[in-house]
């Protein structure tokens, strides 16, 4: 469990009106705040993120959408000095440091490193930060020379696809989001009880580690979320039973020149789902793009209003069985 103590709120940047010894935030303005708690998994004092939305106004607005975003593997730190790193990417990034009126309240936490990488401030020099006007220019790297070419696996060129049935060993990977899942749990539960947000339409997304942790937590906890994205990650095969018996909205994407996270892996788990009677699956892979495929996915539109569509109490649930 999460061990909370002396929660405190941080806010960063901009909407700062200040009021005899106190600070108070037009509602019309966007927030992000760090929120402090104790990790049991790492034995040390962390924060996370939690961004309120244009026109959040606890308790008088009703309650707010949530949606859990997991950052990949380049995004991981200590969860202090290094938590600005978690706005390199994703839907957080898209509201804070590009200004875009998201309506849902954000949790995007940070991963630790374990001890299995260098320090994350000797790979990144420039951590993300929101302009005081405007917004950055846009990064669309990862630029591959790999043509757009579908085909059985052995068809593509060398180093691109390798052969089916060389699914990854999830076991094998650094170690990530399935170390923290009750953290995690935890962290949700504070926000749900402690703001506006409404538990009845909790969204999850993660991309390329963060997929694979997305597909973690939805088989772990499937009555937690109202639907789920992953974006270049996949999941346990085992799994597919389970997420397909509880019906669970999931919209998979992939990039169709990814070599990181390849593109027949994805077909291979969409496939479980299929199998095994999930209902309610969408599956995109965009052919042109690389492992960065996160970028189109998080700066369009759809994600978001495709996800609105949903709520965990509506969700058909399946029939008990008669034996």
């Amino acid at each position: 469990m999460l061990r909370m103590t002396r929660w405190y709120l941080r806010w960063l940047i901009c909407g700062l009106l200040f009021f005899a010894g106190g600070a108070a935030f037009a509602a019309d303005e966007d927030r992000l705040l760090r929120l402090a708690y104790d990790s049991e998994v790492t034995g040390a004092r962390r924060e996370f993120f939690v961004y309120l939305p244009v026109g959040y106004s606890q308790g008088e607005q009703g309650d707010w959408p949530v949606m859990l975003f997991l950052h990949g593997n380049g995004e991981r730190g200590d969860g202090l000095d290094d938590l600005d790193y978690v706005l390199t990417h994703g839907p957080l990034m898209e509201a804070w440091i590009q200004r875009r009126e998201l309506p849902f309240i954000i949790i995007s936490p940070q991963l630790p490193l374990f001890g299995e990488l260098e320090a994350i401030a000797e790979r990144k020099p420039v951590k993300p930060a929101r302009l005081p006007q405007g917004v950055p220019p846009r990064n669309y790297g990862f630029p591959s020379n790999l043509p757009i070419q579908r085909g059985n696996a052995g068809e593509f060129p060398a180093g691109y696809h390798t052969q089916i049935g060389d699914y990854p060993d999830l076991a094998s990977l650094p170690a990530g989001w399935d170390r923290i899942d009750e953290e995690l749990i935890g962290m949700l539960d504070t926000v749900l009880e402690e703001y506006a947000a409404d538990p009845d339409r909790v969204y999850l997304t993660g991309l390329s580690m963060g997929g694979f942790g997305a597909f973690h937590l939805a088989a772990g906890y499937p009555e937690r979320w109202a639907a789920v994205a992953t974006i270049v990650g996949t999941g346990k095969l085992g799994d597919a039973k389970k997420l397909a018996d509880a019906r669970l909205p999931i919209w998979m994407f992939g990039g169709g020149k990814d070599t990181v996270v390849k593109p027949h892996w994805l077909y291979e788990m969409a496939r479980a789902l299929e199998e095994a009677g999930h209902p309610s699956l969408r599956f995109t892979v965009h052919e042109d793009m690389d492992h960065d495929a996160w970028k189109r996915v998080y700066e369009g539109s759809d994600l978001y209003t495709w996800f609105l569509r949903f709520s965990a109490s509506a969700r058909p649930m399946p029939e008990k069985s008669s034996n």
